[in-house]
């Protein structure tokens, strides 16, 4: 593999990350939190940031230095736990995806009028036919880049129209009023949480990028991935900033959607159309070649058929949303097991680290290790009581 393929390839596994943890939820989080916390999400955002660097460092690392995937991984480890793992994934994938398609589905509706089930429909056929050409890698990698691109240069156009306090949002990121942490779970949840850590790791390793020599490839793409999901989290936090700081109250139905079309009018109500289309289709895409990733190792027949599995994947969450709509009680219990997959995940990796037949003679740096437990014991608290609140909304 030549240096620009390589370059590529890693590129694009940072943005398959980064493109899945941009969905409608992502959208929805960042601006009803500076609805709340104003000027001081700018904490929120930075300790988040951190967090979700510490968590991707050590996934990354270490499915690059074992060569294999999670599941396989935790199946290393006690045998069972992968395919516990893989089910947690598959589960809360499929879930999050059926409301993916719905968000395409809302983009297409401003964009074009269509109703939202037209408007899944036409997008899950994009979708699916990501998966149909040759080299369907390749154009993943590039649909998510371009995607990416598209979405953070429409925010920043969003952003500069609302014209925001940067100098107060600023100052109040290092000293905030208030520091909200359910914010910061939910954020951290958001960007690193359920399948989306795993999503660029795995291609990585999908692609032969592994082994010891490859650790600086992967930890630079690992890094890079957080980094353009931030850019797209910092400008919108931005633009919503600026449009409520001018007093204006956002729609509680649709908070991103009043932001933009309060910055830039009916510009800018169009413009959160594609990046709400371009955001809910990278997540599908997303959801999908990870939640298959994680079930590849199981079985030969669905190594050799992957791309259909991941087809079959995309189709059954569109046939969800276009027939039954979004179920909400079953997306309420799996977003609250959604929350205890990447302590669960992570604390497995740690471990793992620790094991020479999974990683030989591999030395896991110490300060990775304690930034790592300290991720787990967090998330673990958040995700329980995550859980145990999900649990009588079903019963409701």
């Amino acid at each position: 593999m030549n240096q620009q393929s390589t370059r590529s390839l890693l590129l694009g596994a940072a943005f398959l990350m980064a493109t899945s943890a941009i969905g409608p939820g992502f959208l929805t989080q960042t601006t009803h939190f500076t609805e709340q916390l104003a000027a001081s999400f700018g904490f929120v955002i930075l300790i988040s940031i951190i967090i979700d660097i510490g968590a991707q460092l050590n996934i990354w690392r270490i499915i690059a230095i074992s060569e294999k995937p999670a599941q396989d991984i935790a199946n290393s480890l006690l045998p069972g736990l992968g395919v516990l793992l893989s089910l947690l994934i598959v589960a809360g994938g499929l879930a999050f995806n059926i409301g993916n398609i719905a968000g395409a589905g809302l983009g297409t509706n401003v964009l074009f009028g269509i109703s939202p089930e037209m408007g899944a429909l036409f997008s899950g056929i994009v979708a699916v036919a990501v998966f149909l050409v040759r080299e369907a890698g390749k154009v993943m990698d590039r649909f998510a880049q371009t995607a990416g691109f598209i979405m953070i240069a429409l925010t920043i156009f969003v952003m500069f129209s609302a014209e925001p306090p940067v100098g107060e949002a600023v100052a109040k990121t290092v000293a905030p009023d208030t520091v909200d942490f359910l914010a910061i779970i939910t954020l951290v949840g958001g960007t690193v949480g359920g399948y989306i850590t795993f999503a660029g790791g795995h291609r990585l390793l999908d692609a032969g990028v592994k082994g010891k020599e490859s650790l600086g490839q992967v930890t630079k793409s690992s890094v890079s991935a957080i980094g353009i999901a931030s850019i797209m989290r910092i400008f919108l936090f931005l633009a919503a900033l600026g449009v409520v700081s001018s007093g204006v109250a956002l729609d509680p139905s649709n908070p991103p959607a009043s932001v933009f079309q309060a910055a830039a009018g009916n510009i800018g109500y169009k413009i959160f159309g594609v990046i709400m289309w371009a955001a809910a289709v990278t997540s599908v895409v997303g959801a999908a070649y990870t939640s298959v990733s994680f079930i590849r190792t199981f079985s030969k027949t669905i190594d050799r058929y992957h791309k259909w599995f991941i087809v079959g994947f995309i189709v059954i969450s569109t046939a969800v949303f276009v027939t039954v709509g979004r179920p909400v009680k079953v997306l309420i219990l799996v977003g609250s097991l959604n929350g205890l997959i990447l302590p669960i995940a992570l604390g497995v990796m740690l471990i793992a680290a620790y094991k020479t037949k999974i990683v030989g003679d591999y030395k896991h740096p110490l300060w990775l290790t304690i930034f790592g437990a300290i991720i787990v014991v967090a998330m673990a608290y958040m995700g329980g009581v995550s859980l145990i609140e999900g649990i009588p909304q079903l019963f409701k």
